[in-house]
């Protein structure tokens, strides 16, 4: 009887511990963790079209796990055994990523603290005349603009910054009342402190100017911005109208005549970043 006690004290422990716990790894279980890591891998493919930079963090998780996955393989091979907490924690860890593969977060929207939204709107002045009578498609132009533009209380665009525009199409007033003249103007180029940029802008409204455009040409600083002010406009041009996509037409059967000085409002089609 002296060995009754100890042995049934074995036996209370034994029935204590789980019944998983006494369960052994095999083979099947691995490969149904080799088999979760594969229909990750898919999900994340899916994940990478909407969001590159979580699918790169997830990708890397899931390296990390797989190389877990075949490290047990090789264990159970040479040892014939494998801890079942470790299964059971590996097991767990593919889940985890599994769910956040299936079901990941919607991506940042990052706006760049120098970037100039689509619909900002520039007051520019025009530097020469545009005359649906003379103008010829491919005609370059220039203007400048009268305002600085910030954002965060930084200055983006100063004042006198240029702005190339071209002629996309142009008809010259004809014979009769009926035959008006029109123009489309684009803006593809902006010059910016020395840089140049490639832009998609519209005009939108064409403002009778007055004053001497000179002073706004004359570059960028406190005194472009006093030429803008000093320059002015008094309103919009009369005979004309302004349709969509940056086409002028005369409202008369005239051409379209835009003096020097004229103010054009453009509208930014595409967002621009001017980060240095």
């Amino acid at each position: 009887m002296r060995y009754a006690f100890p042995l049934v004290a074995i036996l209370l422990v034994a029935l204590a511990l789980p019944a998983a716990a006494q369960t052994p790894v095999t083979g099947s279980d691995l490969q149904r963790l080799q088999d979760n890591v594969t229909e990750i891998a898919g999900s994340i493919s899916a994940v990478r079209t909407r969001d590159p930079r979580l699918a790169d963090s997830l990708q890397t998780r899931l390296q990390d796990l797989s190389d877990e996955v075949t490290y047990l393989k090789v264990r159970l091979r040479k040892e014939s055994t494998v801890p079942r907490a470790e299964y059971i924690d590996l097991l767990d860890r593919i889940d985890r990523l599994r769910s956040e593969a299936r079901n990941p977060p919607a991506p940042e929207t990052r706006v760049s603290p120098t970037e100039i939204p689509v619909g900002t709107e520039f007051d520019v002045r025009l530097q020469t005349r545009l005359n649906s009578g003379t103008a010829k498609v491919e005609d370059r132009f220039d203007a400048t603009t009268l305002a600085a533009f910030e954002k965060n209380g930084r200055v983006l665009v100063p004042a006198g910054s240029v702005m190339r525009g071209i002629v996309r199409s142009v008809t010259p007033a004809g014979r009769g009342l009926d035959r008006k003249g029109s123009m489309t103007l684009l803006f593809d180029r902006f010059t910016i402190e020395g840089r140049t940029y490639s832009i998609r802008a519209t005009v939108e409204q064409a403002l009778e100017g007055q004053g001497d455009t000179g002073k706004v040409a004359a570059g960028a600083g406190v005194g472009a911005i006093i030429g803008g002010i000093l320059g002015g406009f008094k309103g919009a041009l009369a005979g004309i109208l302004i349709g969509g996509g940056g086409t002028i037409a005369a409202t008369e059967g005239s051409d379209v005549d835009l003096p020097p000085g004229t103010v054009l409002r453009v509208r930014m089609d595409a967002p621009l970043d001017v980060a240095q």
